[in-house]
């Protein structure tokens, strides 16, 4: 096990990461903006760097300033956790050159399943099923409406190299085409610094399944379950759940065995999370992508499995194997989690930074919150709204929902406006409680005031 890792995040997850760090006896550097010096989840690392102003371009992404401080204080491995550096092929290169252990899966991994197009490439390779579409990127307009055409629309236009809902766009007719494209391109090239395109077809009712596996430097592959993501908001995800209440047992079997699969074909190590869309029609489901990195809504899966999965991310990146096998994992009750953000939901999901006047959690058994924020802090503006995540678990998902609708009740934030009113709107919905839900349903939920 190493003895020393930088944290290459902020927030809850870098906090996150902080405690399975103390809890295996490794210490900790933290890094910081100027935005989050003085924060209080930082004094629980061993070390602190700051790293440059609060811009996340000369802070979190600034590879230099995070190689520099990671030499700096004599670190053996650098976690990314999720979003800024976690999916950069180049970062982890530049750690593998300095001899830096990368947290995650190698570079050539990153790059090969970073590339959405690539990725659809080495799963259709393998046979894994995926949506019709384009095989590759798309180099122009005519294209772009040719394989619309031939595929029909609605179509689903994609960032190749994106991430986090950015650079996606659907297109129901030949003129949304073509001036979709056009946004999500420049969307895509400020994002990600790359414009390319793929499309897909649409399935306009769908439900959004990934599975969670682990897999060892020798050769091990687990499976973890899978994670219902179909609540979203311009394709970002709000409300996760495990298990899926939309899919069969049958259909639980075999998205498990596809992912594993995939995994397997591209020599995967480290955690990871392969994505499937299944459409509710006809019971089909399609891979759409593969996230290289812990995922956002990772303690759903913690709370059923009883796997810790950033001390299981430590331990294969430190050489260990698997810990466990997958005869030995049992998946036991239901959890769900909210993504809690500091967002007006009614004002089209208005970002608020500000002061948190009020901040009290709730409690009781199987409550869970993952958050770095305390009454006081200041909420910057230069990042994620999230203030945390509120996970439930329980023996069955008629109890977790009440949990769950009780501990949003009793969580109090003041001075900023929060998403807690809409997944209590959510939770109450007579579709949601039946377990009849797709990719649109908030949209729907929102347009129609119910």
């Amino acid at each position: 096990m190493f003895s020393r890792v930088l944290i290459a995040n902020r927030g809850e997850i870098a906090l996150r990461i902080i405690r399975a760090c103390k809890e295996l006896g490794v210490e900790t550097v933290a890094v910081c903006s100027k935005a989050d010096e003085g924060a209080e989840y930082l004094k629980l690392a061993d070390n602190t760097v700051c790293i440059g102003p609060s811009s996340p371009e000369q802070s979190y992404l600034n590879v230099p300033s995070i190689i520099s401080a990671a030499e700096i204080t004599d670190v053996e491995a650098i976690h990314p956790g999720y979003g800024f550096l976690s999916e950069a092929s180049h970062f982890a290169e530049i750690c593998e050159s300095s001899n830096i252990t990368f947290i995650g899966p190698s570079a050539k991994t990153l790059k090969m399943m970073g590339d959405k197009a690539e990725a659809r490439r080495v799963a259709v390779a393998n046979k894994v099923p995926v949506l019709p579409g384009s095989e590759s990127t798309v180099t122009g307009q005519q294209e772009a409406l040719g394989i619309a055409h031939k595929i029909g629309y609605p179509v689903l236009i994609k960032a190749a190299a994106g991430g986090g809902g950015r650079g996606i766009r659907i297109a129901h007719n030949d003129a949304s085409l073509v001036s979709s494209m056009a946004v999500a391109q420049r969307e895509s090239e400020t994002a990600f610094k790359d414009s390319s395109l793929y499309i897909e077809k649409f399935i306009e009712h769908a439900c959004h399944v990934e599975v969670q596996i682990l897999a060892d430097q020798h050769g091990n592959i687990i499976h973890l379950g899978e994670r219902d993501c179909s609540l979203q908001r311009r394709h970002q995800k709000l409300l996760e759940e495990t298990p899926s209440p939309s899919i069969s047992q049958h259909q639980r079997s075999e998205l498990y065995k596809t992912a594993v699969k995939l995994a397997k074909a591209v020599n995967y190590v480290n955690a990871g999370t392969v994505e499937f869309l299944v459409n509710k029609q006809d019971g089909k489901f399609y891979f759409i992508e593969m996230n290289t990195r812990l995922q956002v809504e990772h303690p759903v899966t913690e709370m059923v499995s009883g796997v810790d999965l950033v001390k299981e991310q430590l331990r294969i990146a430190s050489g260990e194997h698997l810990g466990h096998r997958q005869k030995q994992i049992t998946l036991n009750g239901v959890a769900i989690e909210c993504r809690i953000y500091a967002e007006d939901p009614d004002n089209g999901f208005r970002p608020q930074p500000g002061r948190i006047t009020v901040y009290h959690v709730p409690g009781g058994n199987g409550v869970r919150i993952d958050s770095h924020v305390h009454q006081g802090y200041e909420i910057p503006s230069y990042y994620d709204s999230m203030i945390g995540k509120l996970i439930v678990h329980q023996g069955t998902r008629q109890e977790a929902v009440a949990c769950l609708k009780r501990a949003l009740n009793e969580y109090r934030i003041e001075g900023v406006k929060t998403t807690i009113p809409l997944h209590l709107r959510i939770l109450n919905h007579p579709n949601y409680l039946n377990g009849d839900v797709d990719t649109a349903f908030v949209e729907r939920l929102l347009m129609n005031g119910g």
